[in-house]
């Protein structure tokens, strides 16, 4: 399966007036296109919310971005949320967690083992839009996150995903794809399904570098992430063979 958890944009109403972002500001931070990324794959979980209401992806007392140190520096409040607005955030953190575990769950009595594609993209040209991207060095096209997991359990999954995307070519270039370069896979989903399915889950956290798109404007390339969808979804017969030669 495959989930896309900062693919979202949508904001509460309550507190939609309270931000000090623009919707351009949290479009930059945001992983658009992600939830396209994984439309081929079988099994999908779609977040529609900004992770600036709510981060799925961090522990549940860092959920809610209070402070401009959680936020790339970022003052995301005009005004601070009320208890009762916080409250509700983290509810939907609760109940994101609630469902995915009912949902693995019952993967996992089904089939035994799963792979869990966690759905990511970054930014590369922070300094501006005409400014110098990253170095490629510190920037791979495609960033593996894996510190989380028991790789002496699942490092041929993830030498095997390596190497597969590692095949393709984009804009004439080979994809350079790497593992825990520009992150780790240190977020909260990875962690949670490593420990609630320590021997039969295996969750991947799979960074774009935002190749596919104008980071400052939000314009897709259409061709490119036509493309990458068709490369991710490519890895999921694959990813099938390497689990049914373990059962």
């Amino acid at each position: 399966m495959a989930t896309a958890i900062h693919d979202g944009h949508a904001l509460r109403p309550d507190i939609a007036g309270q931000y000090a972002l623009t919707s351009d500001s949290r479009l930059r931070e945001e992983d658009p296109f992600t939830a396209f990324l994984i439309s081929d794959m079988t099994n999908q979980v779609v977040f529609h919310r900004s992770r600036f209401e709510v981060d799925l992806n961090r522990a549940r007392d860092a959920a809610v971005y209070l402070r401009p140190d959680q936020a790339w520096g970022l003052e995301v409040w005009k005004t601070p949320l009320r208890p009762e607005q916080l409250d509700a955030s983290l509810r939907v953190h609760d109940d994101y967690y609630r469902m995915l575990a009912t949902m693995l769950a019952g993967i996992q009595q089904d089939h035994g083992q799963f792979v869990l594609l966690d759905m990511h993209s970054y930014n590369h040209r922070r300094g501006g839009h005409d400014q110098r991207p990253t170095d490629q060095k510190d920037a791979p096209d495609i960033n593996i996150g894996t510190s989380s997991m028991k790789r002496e359990l699942w490092g041929d999954v993830i030498d095997a995903l390596v190497t597969h995307f590692s095949r393709f070519t984009l804009n004439g270039r080979a994809l350079d794809v790497r593992e825990n370069i520009a992150f780790q896979g240190r977020g909260e989903q990875t962690r949670f399904v490593h420990q609630e399915f320590p021997e039969t889950g295996c969750a991947i956290a799979i960074e774009f570098k935002k190749i596919f798109m104008d980071e400052w404007t939000g314009e897709p390339d259409r061709a490119a992430l036509v493309q990458l969808r068709s490369i991710v979804a490519s890895a999921e017969p694959l990813l099938e063979r390497l689990l049914e030669g373990r059962s």
